[in-house]
């Protein structure tokens, strides 16, 4: 049976976003077009990054932003919790750009690779979508649903 490829199952035409995009602009463009996540491109068409759902909202146990954990000890602080994460989270509350928000050099696959291998680098890295990159520039996006049509149709 001839092979499929990422080609023919991606989205040639992918919504896409900036790092300079606002995030108001980002949660608009998610909503109306009912995305979960968006490439980032650079003036150059470059994917530089996604953003995602996830990004946008400040994930924490409580709920809300909160100063980590610490006690005194002789004078000074110790914190309890990696400060590490507090500030991550810090950054993101205060963000206001696509380019604060989001994952850097992110997971991609190129139009030449196998829906197979798509298969397999969505389901070992745990992602929904995955931008598909030639020589860098993105050319279209693949979903955990287009490839799972494509493998459906290719047992029939």
């Amino acid at each position: 049976m001839p092979s499929v490829f990422v080609r023919d199952v991606m989205d040639p035409e992918p919504v896409t976003v900036t790092p300079e995009t606002g995030v108001e602009e980002v949660w608009r463009l998610m909503k109306d077009n009912e995305l979960p996540g968006l490439p980032v491109v650079n003036e150059g068409g470059r994917c530089v990054g996604i953003v995602t759902e996830a990004d946008l909202v400040i994930a924490d146990e409580e709920g809300d932003l909160h100063v980590p954990k610490y006690i005194e000890l002789f004078g000074g602080l110790v914190f309890l919790e990696p400060l590490r994460q507090f500030e991550r989270r810090l950054r993101k509350a205060a963000a206001t750009t696509v380019g604060e928000l989001m994952t850097e050099d992110p997971v991609t696959i190129e139009p030449d690779a196998t829906v197979r291998k798509a298969a397999r680098v969505i389901a070992d890295r745990h992602h929904n979508r995955l931008p598909v990159v030639e020589h860098g520039r993105l050319v279209g996006l693949v979903t955990r649903i287009d490839v799972l049509r494509a493998l459906a149709d290719e047992g029939e």
